[in-house]
């Protein structure tokens, strides 16, 4: 099986959130991998780390702009930001 140890693009590009997700599988299965020496293992480790936060901000922001449109008892329409239950 041949795996791709290109890093993540540099920060000047833009990265995508599917793109973060699409390298971030495949650090994981290089990882279970057994196949990687020590200094790649830790260099892959903390690539996906960073891919995690990116990953994690991109997620928080998405959630900032979702609004809830709902229907009151009066039938009038509300719009609300929405309010992650964590």
């Amino acid at each position: 099986m041949k795996f791709s140890m290109e890093p993540i693009p540099e920060q000047n590009e833009t990265l995508t959130f599917e793109q973060a997700m699409a390298r971030l599988e495949e650090i994981v299965r290089l990882l279970e991998s057994g196949e990687l020496s020590l200094d790649e293992t830790v260099r892959l480790y903390e690539e996906g780390q960073r891919l995690r936060q990116f990953c994690e901000q991109k997620l928080k922001a998405a959630e900032k702009r979702i609004k809830m449109v709902t229907l009151a008892d009066d039938g009038t329409i509300q719009v609300n930001e929405f309010e992650p239950s964590l």
